[in-house]
């Protein structure tokens, strides 16, 4: 057995071997093609140290994690200093208080994201505080409940506002910086929803995510030369403060909501922001360089069912 085997272990030894002696960054294996050197691609220390990001849609509605809050820990986490932006001042100040807590840095600014002087007046308290952007993190959104029907005007122009006006203003105000510095990650937040039917009847809600998801990859493509990258991650059904907020209404009350969510996914239960937040870090580190305009299916499996 060990003689059969004995071809393969040899050839293993002396891969091993040249890797040992070679000088330079690959080594060549018996099919002739390069086995990379990893220490190329070793992470050294948190994967995002020296970088800011900054979050917008930083709060949490409620108590408990939502995508953006968790998104803002996260980043600290690993490593990166974070502008914590919401249109409520108090949650984004929650959300700095546990990242300074940890033994982070953050600091947190109330902003109204539909408003280009807001963006603006976010961008320039995050260059005065940590003198560049890495990171841009759209996670601002709502939604609203009807069909074409049942959604008057004034609320399909509100959700489109929230939704990709403001992902429109904060891009417009934050890739010039980040074409200066030749440099730059953009995660947007969509919605498995704005390309498949989950069962809700919310279509400005859909639309505008539909709209972030080709937004993106518009970005992804402009700016790919020049050192940026944008992806999507579209979230499935997730446990977070914003569906006891915005989406409970469906249902007869919040425990028949999370029961039937959790049936929902292949997986047998909803995910959280946590989930996202994970994803999110991947995108805006240094081992995602190749990775652009994607969307990143956060949902469990749902995307892939036919049913």
């Amino acid at each position: 057995m060990f003689r059969r085997a004995g071809r393969g272990v040899r050839s293993r030894i002396r891969v091993i071997a040249q890797s040992k002696s070679s000088k330079s960054k690959h080594v060549t294996g018996d099919g002739g093609g390069p086995i990379l050197d990893r220490r190329r691609y070793r992470v050294s220390g948190p994967r995002l140290n020296d970088k800011v990001a900054i979050v917008f849609g930083a709060g949490s509605i409620g108590e408990g994690w939502g995508n953006g809050k968790a998104a803002a820990a996260a980043y600290a986490r690993a490593g990166a200093k974070v502008v914590a932006v919401d249109l409520n001042g108090a949650a984004a100040d929650a959300t700095r208080d546990i990242i300074l807590s940890e033994g982070h840095e953050a600091i947190a600014v109330a902003a109204d994201t539909t408003r280009l002087e807001d963006v603006q007046r976010s961008v320039e308290a995050a260059l005065a505080a940590f003198g560049r952007i890495d990171i841009l993190h759209n996670n601002v959104g709502i939604t609203s409940q009807g069909g074409p029907v049942e959604t008057s005007e004034e609320t399909w122009d509100r959700v489109m506002t929230v939704n990709v006006k403001s992902m429109f203003l904060t891009c417009k105000a934050v890739l010039p910086v980040m074409e200066a510095q030749a440099a730059g990650a953009v995660i947007n937040i969509g919605a498995l929803g704005g390309v498949r039917w989950t069962g809700y009847a919310y279509c400005a809600y859909a639309a505008s995510k539909g709209a972030v998801n080709s937004f993106t990859q518009s970005i992804a493509l402009q700016y790919a030369g020049k050192g940026i990258r944008a992806n999507c991650i579209l979230p499935g059904v997730m446990d977070t403060p914003h569906i006891y907020k915005q989406i409970s209404g469906f249902y007869q009350d919040d425990e028949a909501m999370v029961a039937a969510r959790h049936k929902m996914s292949p997986t047998g239960r909803m995910g959280d922001g946590w989930d996202v937040a994970h994803a999110a870090v991947f995108l805006a580190s240094d081992e995602a360089r190749y990775v652009n305009g994607v969307e990143l299916f956060v949902d469990g499996g749902m995307h892939a069912r036919c049913n």
